[in-house]
């Protein structure tokens, strides 16, 4: 069984050819997730699409606050 982390992880990867869905999903997984959790899908998704979604990233990731 996947962990909701892992679950987070394949829907972004699905999603991922679309900009505004891939930053949906990512906003709605922030919240959804723990602080440990959050941390981890931050560096997975700056090596996965810091490429391609750099902005959307700073975007999400800058309205986290890490406790």
């Amino acid at each position: 069984m996947l962990s909701m982390l892992e679950y987070i992880k394949t829907i972004l990867q699905k999603v991922s050819f679309d900009k505004g869905l891939f930053e949906k999903e990512l906003a709605k997984a922030i919240k959804l997730l723990i602080p440990k959790e959050v941390k981890q899908l931050k560096r997975w998704c700056y090596l996965q699409f810091g490429k391609v979604y750099r902005v959307v990233l700073n975007h999400c990731f800058s309205r986290v606050r890490f406790t």
